[in-house]
């Protein structure tokens, strides 16, 4: 998929600061975008700039909790927009606590958004690529997928969960023209899941390293154009100590206990996309 115009992309999580980012450059590159999110409003403002760069963009609104409703809403996308190309699973939900203190139905969320629902949306448009013999998805995980900090146990689990089903799924479409690819940021600046931790008393540990919006929305899209396995982008040199906790589970358990946050209040602290 080095060539995006006129591909047609599912783009889960628009309304956030990556997946605006990730929807601007594809739409420089001449991409139609097919945006999902629950913000009517943002949405409809971003759908209208990227159309006038002279791309077909449609808001496409839905809740990715509402697993029943997966199928209506890749629909919808291709009414508008067309047969989809390239899904990039964006929209993520963190909800930071400990253990004990998760409701069932918070598990469930944390779940249904972050794990089941990119699954069955890649199981919604699988069909479709084969058929026409193009197509690629992408997963955004997280750093926390390589070690997983405390507090954190559902979201690392799900994001973990996110690198496994794209690396398995790259072995199942081995010698096809569909790709898969997974990408795993650190702290994002000036994505709207790391300032509410910061403003909600959450202090990160530097070990979690930290990139930007512009630095990862440019990964996912390159991921697609160069059919990366798995990208990894925490602001420093992380892969070779990330190797290292698979040799030494010693290693990784000391480590995750440094990477994990420092909370200044018992409070829940929870956002999402």
């Amino acid at each position: 998929m080095k060539d995006l115009k006129d591909r047609t992309v599912l783009l889960t999580g628009a309304s956030g600061g990556i997946g605006k980012q990730v929807a601007r450059l594809l739409a420089a590159q001449g991409a139609h975008v097919a945006l999902v999110g629950r913000q009517a409003d943002v949405l409809g403002t971003l759908a209208e700039e990227l159309r006038g760069t002279g791309v077909k963009a449609e808001p496409v609104i839905g809740d990715l909790a509402d697993l029943g409703a997966l199928d209506d809403l890749v629909d919808r996308a291709e009414r508008a927009l067309g047969p989809i190309d390239v899904l990039i699973n964006n929209a993520g939900v963190e909800l930071a606590a400990a253990m004990t203190k998760y409701e069932p139905s918070e598990l469930n969320w944390i779940l249904n958004v972050n794990l089941h629902a990119p699954m069955l949306l890649t199981r919604r448009v699988l069909p479709g690529m084969t058929e026409r013999g193009r197509g690629h998805v992408v997963f955004v995980s997280s750093g926390a997928a390589k070690v997983a900090p405390a507090y954190q146990a559902p979201y690392a689990a799900t994001k973990a969960g996110l690198a496994a089903l794209s690396q398995s799924l790259r072995a199942e479409y081995s010698g096809t023209p569909l790709g898969f690819s997974v990408v795993l940021p650190g702290f994002v600046k000036g994505d709207g899941m790391y300032q509410v931790w910061v403003d909600q008393g959450v202090k990160a540990s530097p070990m979690l390293g930290s990139t930007t919006v512009d630095r990862i929305a440019g990964k996912i899209v390159g991921a697609i154009r160069r059919d990366r396995s798995e990208v990894l982008d925490m602001g420093m040199p992380v892969r070779s100590m990330f190797a290292t906790t698979q040799l030494s589970p010693g290693f990784a358990d000391r480590l995750a206990r440094r990477m994990s946050p420092v909370f200044r209040t018992q409070a829940k602290t929870r956002d999402r996309l």
